[in-house]
């Protein structure tokens, strides 16, 4: 292996314009953003809907496709071996700006998805609220005593509210989603999502709405009522976990499943990460606040860089008090 061809890599985003979208990437982070909504910023993507671009070194210029494609699990790593005999790089990474509520949803799981859509991954999910604007709240779950035919019902009815499960959310706090679970981001929230790779999603809901062009969402009716878990009722916000605690460092367990862990990591001014990163999974970083250098590689909030799973030792050293989430494959599958 060309050693030049592993260190930490920097992507150009890939972004989508959904209706629901606004420009707080512009205001919260400073990003460069074309003109109208932009609902999400794909920020580490290897999926046919969008591929990010390399911005450094080596590969610079190339899609995350095409470098998985040349570096196989020397980039993703032994745990995510499952993917690569599927072709498919395991994670997507995201910033979404919920400007307004995202329809209700569901997710399928691997089998059902693999079944139904092709060549394509199920989604369990988790999202970190980066900013939330008073009385936001997510949707998650159902209400107790909530069957799937009554459930049926409030949707021919138009009559949801009953059987929806709503929580309060506030900046800091994080929500675990597995496949099968009924969902919704509501207006009022800009988050970040680690997610399976995949862009299969099942509407339930979609508040009546219409794009520009007058016309309505399609809704998913019949596969989310096979896929929605109604065993979830009333679930809480997850509670991080502290794990590790020593020179100025403070890490956190945030979420964790067979297809990933995330931590949050808390580094005061000048203090130090040493890991490695050995060939059983690549390790992805995203400063939420403050900024690092990892390695070489200088990193803002909020940007992710994407470390492969052969890159070695590397260290993270923070440029004054810092907020980082690290996400890693772990062996779970």
């Amino acid at each position: 292996m060309n050693t030049t061809k592993l260190y930490p890599l920097l992507f150009a985003p890939v972004l989508k314009d959904y209706l629901w979208g606004g420009r707080n990437l512009e205001k919260m982070f400073g990003r460069a953003l074309p003109p109208g909504k932009i609902a999400e910023s794909w920020e580490i993507a290897a999926h046919e809907d969008g591929s990010s671009v390399v911005e450094n070194g080596y590969f610079a210029g190339q899609s995350l496709r095409q470098v998985h494609a040349e570096l196989g699990l020397d980039l993703i790593g032994q745990y995510s071996a499952w993917a690569q005999k599927l072709g498919k790089f395991p994670l997507l990474i995201k910033l979404l700006d919920a400007q307004t509520s995202l329809s209700v949803q569901v997710h399928p799981n691997d089998e059902y998805a693999m079944a139904h859509e092709g060549n394509e991954l199920g989604k369990t999910e988790m999202w970190v609220v980066l900013h939330a604007e008073p009385q936001a709240g997510v949707i998650l779950g159902v209400k107790a005593g909530t069957t799937r035919e009554q459930f049926r019902d409030g949707l021919l009815n138009g009559k949801l509210e009953p059987y929806m499960h709503t929580i309060p959310v506030k900046t800091g706090e994080v929500i675990c989603v597995p496949s099968g679970s009924l969902h919704a981001i509501l207006e009022g929230l800009v988050i970040a999502e680690i997610q399976q790779n995949s862009n299969t999603t099942y509407r339930v809901y979609d508040w009546n709405r219409v794009d520009s062009n007058g016309k309505s969402r399609p809704l998913h009716v019949d596969k989310a009522l096979e896929v929605i878990n109604f065993d979830q009722v009333e679930p809480t916000l997850c509670v991080p976990e502290l794990v590790a605690e020593a020179n100025g460092l403070k890490r956190f367990r945030l979420c964790q499943n067979k297809y990933f862990v995330t931590e949050r990591v808390e580094m005061d001014a000048g203090a130090v990460y040493h890991g490695c990163c050995n060939g059983q999974s690549l390790e992805i970083w995203g400063v939420v606040n403050g900024a690092v250098t990892i390695n070489e590689v200088s990193l803002n909030g909020v940007r992710f860089t994407l470390l492969p799973a052969a890159l070695g030792d590397f260290t993270v050293t923070a440029n004054g008090a810092a907020t980082m989430l690290r996400t890693y494959v772990d062996d779970l599958a």
